[in-house]
């Protein structure tokens, strides 16, 4: 799967509406994948405050996400915690810059406090130090050896065989996810309602038979606890690309 690689929560629609308007009228009209890139950049450059970025997760994430970032499997809404910086980083970016579509994420990050490379680098060291999620929601196991099958000699290439992420952080780790995320994801790419992704990984997912999108997510449900070889070291001498 190649680099270029929503979640919905309880909450009252006209808080979601009222901060979309705002959204309208303070970020463009159409995504521009180079100046994300650009965004993206400047914020992995900046130095990194993580119990800043701790304060600005539990005022505007922790009500989905949950207070230690695990998710809610019940309302399809991911774990983040231990989830890649640069990942994490380039998906606030993607949703700021009209990249990615969430009416729901659209109204968080239109709040003053979330939309500068700073706000989204802070929040992202945050996350990333979280242990990751333990009682994660898994498949019925009916097609977990086809699933591995299927992951082993397609995805990882990209997401390395378990499934941690690249190197440089921007491929996702797939590792200790909700079944129930990870397949509306797969299915949600599938169907092109993602523009912030690979065309090649699009179509590939496209040419996967339901059981397949099935079976890839009930094994990568499974994929639990940290890897001791996640990513490389930064230059202050610590990981969590």
């Amino acid at each position: 799967m190649k680099r270029r690689v929503g979640s919905s929560c309880a909450i009252r629609w006209s808080a979601v509406l009222a901060g979309a308007a705002a959204f309208t009228t303070a970020m463009p009209a159409t995504a521009d994948p180079e100046r994300v890139d650009e965004l993206v950049q400047t914020a992995l450059h900046l130095d990194r405050h993580p119990a800043r970025g701790g304060r600005l997760y539990a005022k505007n994430c922790s009500s989905c996400h949950g207070p230690k970032a695990l998710g809610d499997a019940v309302k399809v809404i991911p774990a983040l915690a231990g989830q890649r910086r640069a990942y994490l980083v380039k998906q606030l970016a993607d949703f700021t810059e009209l990249e990615r579509e969430s009416e729901t994420m659209h109204a968080v990050v239109a709040r003053t406090k979330l939309r500068e490379p700073q706000d989204w680098i802070d929040i992202a060291a945050y996350v990333n130090s979280l242990p990751p999620a333990q009682l994660l929601e898994t498949g019925n196991g009916e097609g977990v050896e086809l699933g591995e099958a299927i992951f082993q000699e397609q995805c990882a290439s990209c997401h390395e065989e378990d499934g941690r992420g690249d190197d440089d952080g921007f491929v996702p780790s797939l590792r200790n996810q909700h079944y129930s995320y990870l397949l509306r994801q797969s299915q949600g790419l599938a169907s092109w309602h993602r523009h912030n992704v690979d065309a090649d990984l699009v179509r590939y997912l496209d040419s996967l038979k339901p059981d397949e999108l099935t079976a890839v997510a009930d094994y990568l449900s499974r994929m639990r606890g940290p890897v001791r070889d996640r990513n490389r070291l930064d230059e202050d001498g610590t990981s969590g690309n």
